[in-house]
């Protein structure tokens, strides 16, 4: 009776176990798709709660397929299994007839971490031709067709001439304009696409304080302010940025949200992530301000 108790308790150790495991799974959203067609992959994961998962980001090599977007859903758990799921947009430039894509996932425990992947999925090539006849076939044509009469080099010519010396003197005399519109509409695209990203992100970040959001939501403010400052923000620590733009604020926000990426410790980031919006504004403005004192200069 004792033998069979022990192997009871085994037996339910054994369940547990597997009840607790980590699940990854992955597919394409069609199985095929024609030469760079924008093309969805599925990673979901379903795992304990007590379990820190994180998906891979940009910097993961998508090869041979080309890494599009990366679109992030909210995690969902119950009974203390959390289910996370992501898509990532890829297009296909490979040849080959098949391609096969299998993403990690990566538990991450105090001291190292562990790596799962999804099963391999397959995204077949679609060609635009079924075929190609082997003798081309040809229709008959018994009408006469009229002749091109000959072309006017000359006028071509002193036409071409007078539309390159036009456009000419009309470089000369707009080009510092035209250079200083190109640049002043080039940062307004560039602002309205990085505050459009960042308060997506940072939305998710005070729905889900994870580590990966957190860290997505710094790289995108340091590296839009490296971009319109040329100043090092990738390279700075928290305390070099506020002492290099003399505002302390900005080291208590950027602190706020490091605690959730080094600590994994839940912070109030919406007031962190709206000063380093507004911290952004005021440099995006500046550089406007640059721009047309340049020109007015000129």
């Amino acid at each position: 009776m004792g033998r069979i108790g022990i192997l009871l308790f085994l037996l339910g150790l054994s369940f547990s176990s597997l009840a607790q495991s980590v699940e990854i799974n992955g597919y394409f959203t069609q199985d095929s798709a024609r030469l760079g067609e924008r093309v969805g992959f599925v990673l979901k994961a379903r795992y304990p709660e007590t379990t820190q998962l994180v998906f891979p980001d940009s910097t993961f090599d998508f090869s041979p397929l080309v890494l599009l977007e990366k679109k992030t859903f909210i995690s969902q758990t119950s009974q203390g299994i959390t289910v996370d799921s992501a898509v990532y947009y890829v297009s296909n430039f490979s040849l080959e007839p098949s391609v096969y894509l299998s993403l990690p996932a990566y538990e991450l425990n105090r001291y190292d971490s562990v790596t799962y992947f999804s099963n391999e999925a397959e995204l077949k090539l679609k060609l635009t031709l079924d075929s190609i006849p082997e003798q081309p076939v040809f229709q008959n044509n018994n009408v006469y067709q009229p002749l091109e009469k000959n072309f006017n080099w000359l006028l071509a010519a002193l036409i071409t001439g007078g539309v390159v010396v036009l456009l000419g003197g009309f470089a000369l005399l707009f080009a510092k304009r035209i250079k200083a519109i190109f640049k002043r509409n080039r940062e307004k695209l560039r602002w309205v696409q990085f505050e459009r990203k960042f308060k997506k992100l940072s939305a998710l970040l005070v729905q889900s304080p994870a580590l990966e959001l957190a860290d997505e939501v710094i790289g995108l403010w340091k590296g839009y302010m490296e971009s319109i400052t040329d100043l090092p923000f990738q390279e700075w620590t928290s305390s070099e940025i506020s002492e290099a733009l003399g505002d302390q604020e900005i080291f208590t926000a950027l602190r706020s949200i490091d605690m959730i990426i080094y600590a994994g410790k839940e912070a109030n980031s919406e007031t962190s992530t709206n000063y380093l919006l507004e911290v952004a504004r005021t440099k995006y403005q500046e550089k406007l301000t640059q721009i047309r004192n340049e020109r007015a200069a000129r």
